[in-house]
């Protein structure tokens, strides 16, 4: 049985030990929590999201800034992209604990259990957004820092992109081209499901599911150049 959710003074403690902040505004840290898709939910955190989503960025940017003093834009630029990512933010979301605090549909919730999800990332940044405006930017930058800064020395590396590389190694054997179909979509609109075929001329074709056309596309491609030995399981050259 699950357990039940924290509201009022607990939350608010158990949000404290998490960023580090104590809310005065209990309304505003409720709807931080609170996602589109929670039934009967009198408001939501989207406004919130947009907000925490810039000051973030503004936060990120500062720390790299400070922590990579001789780095050039190239080189700290793809790094800050990893860092704002809804992925890490989703991982943050976990780490924090949040998927037993917010507010979200349980069919939603089910889904992405234990490995986060966008309405996790979105409570992510909903909740920066809260704590800047109920204890101001250094409140916010210390809950940015206490989660962001050590994963900051991490490698990062550009993502590859299988649909660049499966059109350039079919160039190199053929002159057809990757063709990408919508084969179907599933789920709600605010978390919908993605099914997208990839077919290329000679060759059986390939499929793959994501949250967005463009997730599923590349689930496709990188399904392609795996079955044909272009990669590993990896995502390596083979």
């Amino acid at each position: 049985m699950a357990l039940k959710r924290p509201t009022g003074d607990a939350l608010a403690g158990t949000v404290a030990d998490a960023t580090g902040h104590a809310f005065r505004d209990q309304r505003l840290l409720e709807t931080a929590l609170t996602h589109s898709s929670a039934v009967k939910a009198a408001s939501n955190n989207e406004r919130l999201e947009f907000l925490g989503d810039r000051v973030l960025g503004l936060v990120v940017a500062e720390m790299l800034f400070r922590l990579f003093p001789d780095a050039r834009e190239g080189e700290i630029a793809p790094r800050f992209n990893a860092l704002v990512d809804a992925r890490t933010c989703s991982e943050i979301g976990v780490e924090m604990g949040l998927e037993g605090l917010v507010r979200a549909d349980a069919a939603l919730k089910a889904r992405s259990r234990g490995s986060g999800g966008n309405y996790l990332a979105d409570a992510v940044e909903a909740l920066i957004a809260a704590v800047y405006l109920d204890g101001g930017l250094d409140a916010a930058r210390s809950f940015v820092l206490r989660y962001w800064e050590p994963r900051s020395s991490l490698v990062v590396a550009k993502p590859r992109n299988p649909k660049s590389e499966l059109q350039e190694w079919i160039a190199r054997i053929s002159d057809a081209r990757p063709q990408y179909t919508i084969e179907g979509r599933e789920g709600p609109d605010h978390e919908p499901v993605f099914t997208v075929s990839v077919t290329v001329a000679g060759f059986m074709p390939s499929f793959g599911s994501g949250g967005s056309r463009r997730a599923a596309e590349e689930s496709a491609a990188t399904a392609f150049l795996r079955r044909e030995g272009v990669w590993t399981e990896e995502g390596n050259p083979a």
